[in-house]
């Protein structure tokens, strides 16, 4: 055996809250002689084996931690920590943007621990809530036997003596039972803060890595010049169909064109009158008549 087990076995074990659970009577360990499980003997429930752990030694007496405990607290370490580090990395990448290109990278790795972390979450909140049934019937039971021994005494079925022994040890039990209720409520209450925690920084860090990696992407690719500014309309107001056309406006340059050219041809010679015309048939009558 080894100094760990020479010095718990034997020893009397109790709960956190001062409750007495049993004797130990051995431990099972592994090839390198680290203890991995101790035997308890819990009197009418049996011979159980604890993980070593669970177990703190103090003195005489050995410790017991719930592993529900346990669990809680590696729970709010990890998670406390993740979300420290999710800070730190939007710190980062709002300072620098030499380091917005691996943020990416990291955020992942992290958002990957977080989900991780929730089915653990899951898994540690059902245990919780199992606790707090079972505790729930042990607050009832330690009433009923304190006010039952009470019942007894006042019927001079036991004597005094026996009533405050019975109302003492009640009170004990409740009050040990009241504690652990208080220690998981508050533990719930913690995991509860830092979803809201988690959900806060997870919300405010993607769109930042999002933005960051898209801009990153967009460094090697031409950049393409486009116009953001439009012509302006034109001021002057423009002549609809059922505006009547002003005579005095300016000819089109086509138009001044086409005058020029017509102007600049000579006209085409006049037509004689008729009267011009009956004296020359005139003319020719007589000189034929001559000839004959």
């Amino acid at each position: 055996m080894t100094n760990g087990d020479i010095e718990i076995i034997g020893k009397n074990v109790k709960d956190m809250y001062g409750t007495f659970m049993g004797k130990v009577i051995g431990t099972i360990t592994e090839v390198d002689g680290s203890i991995q499980f101790v035997g308890i003997d819990c009197g009418s429930q049996g011979l159980q084996q604890i993980q070593y752990e669970q177990l703190v030694v103090q003195g005489e007496i050995v410790i017991f931690i719930p592993k529900w405990r346990l669990d809680s607290q590696k729970l709010l370490r990890e998670k406390q920590l993740t979300i420290r580090r999710l800070k730190a990395l939007m710190d980062i990448v709002s300072e620098n943007d030499d380091m917005k290109a691996d943020a990416e990278i990291i955020h992942e790795k992290y958002k990957s621990k977080l989900v991780s972390l929730n089915e653990m979450e899951c898994a540690i909140k059902a245990k919780l809530e199992t606790r707090l049934i079972e505790l729930d019937k042990q607050m009832k039971s330690a009433k009923i036997l304190s006010f039952d021994a009470k019942v007894q005494f006042k019927s001079n079925e036991i004597s005094d003596a026996t009533f405050e022994t019975v109302k003492l040890c009640t009170t004990d039990v409740i009050e040990h039972v009241a504690h652990e209720q208080a220690e998981i409520s508050n533990v719930k209450s913690r995991i509860t803060d830092l979803e809201l925690e988690v959900q806060d920084i997870t919300s405010t860090v993607e769109p930042i890595i999002q933005e960051s990696a898209i801009s990153y992407l967009e460094i090697n690719e031409p950049q393409q010049v486009v116009q953001t500014i439009l012509p302006e309309a034109p001021t002057n107001s423009i002549i609809t169909q059922s505006e009547p056309i002003q005579s005095h406006e300016l000819l089109t340059p086509e138009h001044s064109i086409e005058s020029k050219v017509e102007s600049a041809f000579p006209e085409p010679p006049q037509h004689g009158t008729s009267t011009t015309s009956r004296n020359d048939r005139d003319d020719d009558w007589l000189a034929r008549m001559e000839s004959q």
